[in-house]
């Protein structure tokens, strides 16, 4: 896979006391690379409404993805199958303290697409917010995506 890649990142969360689901959904452009067998994706992030960045580092391997956020919004969190992770999520804000209970990470790699999705549970302050997923197509800048 090449190094200059685009990114489409979309996810989904799935509240507990409201209809329907929330999505969001975006495409950037993005590094990668892949180092002792794991597939790193790196991308600044823009806030609205913020002039300050956040750089995005997401690092999977087999089970198991890493999101790490350093910048206006400061967070590492970590999404392994059938286990739950505490951390601490520090925004413009606040911080919050969130717990991520993963059911499944699934990663497809092709010769020129990756696909990665992710199920898992979402608490704040140990209260129940979301269901969620998360789902991940890294292809070569030049390929682009069908929209």
């Amino acid at each position: 896979m090449e190094k200059e890649v685009l990114l489409a990142l979309k996810g989904l969360q799935f509240a507990m006391d409201e209809e329907g689901a929330q999505a969001l959904e975006t495409i950037t452009p993005a590094e990668y690379y892949k180092k002792n067998d794991s597939h790193y994706i790196i991308y600044d992030e823009v806030t609205e409404g913020f002039q300050d960045t956040t750089k995005n580092i997401i690092k999977f391997t087999g089970s198991q993805m890493e999101v790490t956020k350093k910048g206006l919004v400061n967070v590492h969190m970590i999404f392994e199958q059938n286990k739950k992770n505490m951390t601490s999520y520090a925004t413009p804000f606040g911080n919050i303290l969130i717990g991520i209970d993963t059911d499944a990470v699934k990663i497809e790699e092709g010769k020129d697409a990756i696909k990665v999705n992710v199920e898992y549970s979402l608490e704040a302050n140990y209260e129940h917010m979301a269901d969620c997923k998360i789902e991940m197509k890294i292809r070569p800048r030049e390929e682009g995506f069908d929209l």
